[in-house]
């Protein structure tokens, strides 16, 4: 099916007779439309089987089903790369779970390997940060510890105020937005993780303030405190819903402590992530 589907081919003993069938004489066709009806990383063990389910795997009527409804809109209008379109579906599933980056490679988009689910991150660099330009303040420090090279390191500030806004193509779904934050300043010593909390403070005076609307008309604002130094922490920010699938949903979100009675300090923001709500439970 990747090339062609074959019929069943019957065995038979040195007498002559058929002998019993076997599962390598189920059709392309038929195995085809069984791989259909799983989800993706069951398909690729199941193509390991035999020749039947190896060339059943390929078929793109599997692929296409599997990937986002409106694939071709986040190819042509997001990643704005046409010649995607012209591979086997199962490719360009494989290439769309793969980072995909764009905005100068600010951000990324791919999807989930295992439910087809559209994914995006958001790096600091393409963040509106507060004093981000001021080294008294903020810095880019290098890690290995992000899909990006870098991530913003606030050593102290008086007024904190993190801003990000995207617009991209989601398949219909609720989505859940996340900031990834740590507390301390990560590096390696001899060869081990170590994390410096020289700067950390401020910020179990007064919990951060987490905002997030929609071009739809959705708000959502909810409140934490920063915690868990050396590690870094996931925040959700909250849920959105998105109904229009080939039209572009404008996303504002914004990460706040500016109480100025107190400075804070020793955060490094990395980025922001948006999964769908049901991978969002898995991670």
């Amino acid at each position: 099916m990747g090339a062609n589907i074959s019929g069943a081919m019957v065995d038979r003993d040195e007498g002559g007779s058929p002998l019993k069938p076997r599962l390598g004489d189920i059709p392309e066709s038929c195995a085809a439309l069984v791989l259909a009806l799983l989800d993706p990383p069951e398909i690729c063990k199941l193509a390991r089987v035999n020749r039947s389910f190896h060339g059943a795997s390929s078929a793109d009527f599997i692929w296409e089903s599997k990937l986002p409804s409106n694939y071709i809109f986040i190819v042509e209008k997001v990643l704005r790369d046409t010649t995607l379109l012209n591979l086997q579906k199962k490719q360009l599933y494989a290439g769309l779970c793969r980072p995909n980056p764009f905005d100068a490679g600010r951000k990324e988009i791919w999807l989930d390997k295992n439910t087809g689910g559209v994914c995006l991150s958001i790096s600091s660099k393409a963040l509106t940060i507060t004093g981000i330009d001021d080294r008294r303040y903020w810095t880019h420090i290098s890690t290995e510890e992000s899909r990006y090279p870098t991530v913003a390191y606030l050593q102290q500030i008086w007024w904190f105020q993190v801003d990000g806004e995207v617009e991209c193509g989601f398949p219909v779904g609720t989505y859940s937005l996340f900031f990834r934050l740590q507390l301390g300043k990560s590096s390696k010593r001899l060869g081990r993780r170590v994390c410096n909390s020289k700067h950390i403070h401020g910020w179990e005076i007064k919990p951060v303030r987490f905002q997030l609307t929609t071009s739809e008309g959705q708000s959502v604002e909810s409140r934490c405190y920063l915690d868990n130094p050396g590690n870094w922490v996931l925040y959700r920010v909250g849920d959105f819903v998105v109904q229009n699938p080939n039209a572009f949903t404008n996303i504002k979100f914004s990460l706040t402590q500016i109480d100025c009675t107190h400075t804070k300090g020793g955060l490094c923001v990395d980025a922001a992530l948006i999964y769908p709500t049901t991978v969002a439970k898995e991670i």
